[in-house]
């Protein structure tokens, strides 16, 4: 009987093979010479993969397998990467040495590590021509995928698209009841792929692996393309917004980002490899990325049919219950945020009657939302926007005869108002658009529905 390994002291990550059959992408890893780690990843009903879209199904099943093992990589962090497929080109290998890096900075600083110089994926010696296009144009359906996170953001992208008259469906990895109510109401199509880690991982973290954050926004995203080419889509549009791109702190010179795999870099470098390496014609992008969170709360609130569905709480996310308790903590950084972002825009009772409660009124929340103003405190390591939006939300409400009242934002006028330079506190600013984004000519009508 082999022995356990000791994740921590592994010296090698191994990506064994990938494969496909019948709907079911398996993803194998292991570290030096241990038990395989299986990952599987369920399509449902899935077409067979035509000739024509075969090498791009491949590629981006490849990647799929790359994106993955960032789950399976962090238990150990062995110093050495070996791919049983061979070495990569460059920019393959960079698009990974950058994902791997940037989107585990958050675990890397929790732990206590420092990741760079030690990210080295094998690449060949002989890369690939700079300008050499390896897709092909593959006329994919004109039509898109929006993942669904039960939140507001890729609710308001929903609707956007709808406006438009585009062709969709809501997708989403997982099985929360939540996601799946949000789905629905929609009336969009739906598409529910499922991700099943390799049962083996939960044992690693039992013999002491190391354990912290990573950025499933891109394991995501990878397995969307890979849905995109099965089923036949030319867009999957995320809605990650403009503040996503800030990053939480920085440490020891190299900036942490708890979003880094919805920011506009990683939205850039993943958009170029899919043209380049998948098909042509395969667009990725963030609807949302020309705004910042308080346009888009501003936008959401305009959309009432999802009041009573909507959550963006990550500790009540599994339940699903009549009650606004059953969706929202209260306590939580994302609680705290969108309560913040939203209060501008609805009509307090309506907000409250959202919640169940006033998280502005409980002095016991104060710490909560300081972190959020990053008043004597980083930004929490969570999705919520940046500090400057929230002072300018919190300005807003401080100036409001209806809220200035309540605990925290009397706190706010008499405690931390005044050492702030009111100029800088305006929500205007913060509602207007950028022009930075990749949205694709078929879409960009939808961003004017947004704004």
């Amino acid at each position: 009987m082999t022995q356990p390994i000791q994740p921590r002291l592994t010296q090698v990550f191994r990506f064994v093979r990938c494969s496909y059959t019948n709907g079911v992408a398996e993803l194998v890893y292991a570290f030096d010479q241990g038990e395989e780690l299986i990952e599987r990843v369920s399509f449902p009903a899935a077409p067979p993969v035509s000739a024509e879209r075969k090498p791009a199904f491949d590629a981006a099943l490849k990647l799929l397998h790359l994106f993955a093992g960032v789950s399976y990589y962090k238990a150990g962090i062995p110093p050495r990467i070996e791919l049983a497929d061979g070495p990569l080109d460059d920019a393959t290998a960079n698009l990974l040495e950058a994902l791997y890096l940037h989107g585990l900075a958050e675990f890397a600083y929790r732990n206590g590590l420092d990741l760079r110089g030690r990210i080295a994926f094998p690449r060949s010696a002989s890369p690939q021509a700079e300008g050499h296009t390896l897709a092909a144009t593959l006329n994919l359906p004109k039509r898109t995928l929006v993942p669904i996170g039960g939140g507001k953001d890729s609710l308001v992208a929903v609707e956007a698209i709808k406006q438009i008259g585009g062709e969709a469906t809501a997708v989403w990895v997982g099985n929360s009841p939540l996601i799946a109510a949000c789905a629905e109401r929609t009336g969009l199509p739906t598409l529910n792929i499922q991700r099943e880690l390799a049962p083996g991982l939960f044992e690693l973290n039992r013999l002491g692996a190391w354990n912290g954050h990573i950025p499933v926004t891109a394991v995501n995203s990878a397995i969307l393309a890979v849905a995109a080419i099965l089923y036949g889509y030319d867009s999957i549009a995320f809605a990650n917004e403009r503040s996503a791109s800030a990053a939480t702190l920085e440490y020891e010179g190299q900036q942490v980002n708890h979003q880094w795999s919805k920011g506009y870099t990683f939205e850039q470098m993943f958009s170029d490899w899919l043209h380049t390496h998948v098909a042509t014609d395969l667009d990725y992008c963030s609807l949302l990325r020309p705004y910042s969170e308080l346009a888009i709360t501003r936008a959401f609130a305009r959309l009432t049919p999802y009041f009573d569905v909507f959550s963006s709480c990550n500790r009540n996310f599994k339940i699903l219950g009549p009650k606004p308790a059953d969706r929202w903590c209260g306590q939580c950084p994302k609680c705290h945020f969108v309560f913040l972002a939203l209060a501008p825009f609805l009509p307090k009772p309506r907000l409250l009657g959202i919640f169940g409660r006033n998280l502005l009124d409980d002095e016991t929340q104060a710490a909560g939302f300081d972190a959020l103003l990053e008043y004597h405190d980083h930004k929490p390591f969570e999705c919520v926007g940046e500090g400057a939006e929230a002072r300018a939300a919190m300005y807003a409400l401080s100036q409001r005869p209806e809220w200035q009242e309540d605990a925290l934002v009397a706190r706010f006028r008499s405690e931390i108002l005044p050492q702030l330079n009111v100029a800088e506190l305006a929500l205007e600013p913060w509602l207007q658009a950028s022009s930075e984004h990749r949205v694709p000519t078929r879409l960009q009508a939808a961003l004017a529905a947004i704004g």
